[in-house]
């Protein structure tokens, strides 16, 4: 597998991992969890927008985490967006549904099959309201056609505030790392009720870590009902 661009690595060492630690003092347990090599996917509950970049800054591994397709084909300034994504190792994800969304996963099997770190995010949105929603079964779908362990993540306090001069803030959050899930019994079956067992095993082993409220419905049937309280950076 291709090691971490140059871009990644300045990124990551220079300017997000110091400013993480400096500015949130988070804590970290269970690092030891991660394979040290091998594809594996890191799925974790969504507190906030600052969780796509506080775990990879605060693991040893580099990692993907798939963003929006449409980020990568902006127009105008927005193209530096687009370099930048992918100069730190992001990958495009289709969401419109159906065959492009199948489609769209086509890079992120290759990080993985590519023996790399995919972060993944089953409840597919962030929760408002601090509770663990009903994961989707793409996290399954990955697992399950690429051949690798799930490990459960639980993250907590990583929801912004105000700081001085309204600059958005974290107050101590933290990270949990579980043990990997081993779903090779299952590997390569496209079973529709297998992709559901595996994906409430993963947010079952996610709720043991966190301790949130579990509510079986998909987070965005009831985000519109939430009022957010979480001021997102700009």
């Amino acid at each position: 597998m291709k090691g971490p661009g140059l871009l990644y690595t300045l990124f990551k060492y220079l300017l997000v991992r110091p400013v993480c630690v400096l500015a949130f003092r988070p804590w970290v347990e269970g690092a030891e969890n991660i394979p040290e090599t091998g594809g594996v996917i890191l799925a974790g509950n969504h507190l906030s927008a600052g969780d796509t970049y506080l775990l990879p800054a605060m693991i040893t591994r580099p990692m993907t985490f798939p963003a929006k397709a449409e980020l990568f084909h902006m127009k105008g300034w927005g193209r530096v967006l687009g370099w930048f994504l992918k100069g730190v190792g992001q990958v495009p994800m289709d969401r419109s549904g159906g065959r492009a969304s199948a489609d769209g996963l086509r890079p992120i099997y290759k990080v993985l099959t590519d023996g790399g770190v995919v972060g993944i995010f089953p409840e597919g949105t962030r929760s408002r309201d601090g509770r663990l929603y009903r994961g989707r079964t793409g996290v399954a779908r990955l697992a399950l056609n690429a051949g690798v362990p799930v490990v459960p993540v639980g993250f907590s306090n990583t929801q912004f505030i105000r700081g001085p001069f309204g600059i958005p803030l974290m107050r101590r959050p933290g990270i949990t790392i579980g043990t990997p899930l081993d779903f090779s019994e299952h590997f390569g079956s496209t079973e529709g009720s297998v992709y559901r067992e595996v994906t409430d095993a993963v947010m079952l082993a996610i709720q043991e870590l966190t301790g949130q409220e579990y509510v079986p419905v998909y987070s965005n049937s009831a985000r519109a009902q939430i009022p957010s309280a979480e001021p997102e950076p700009t």
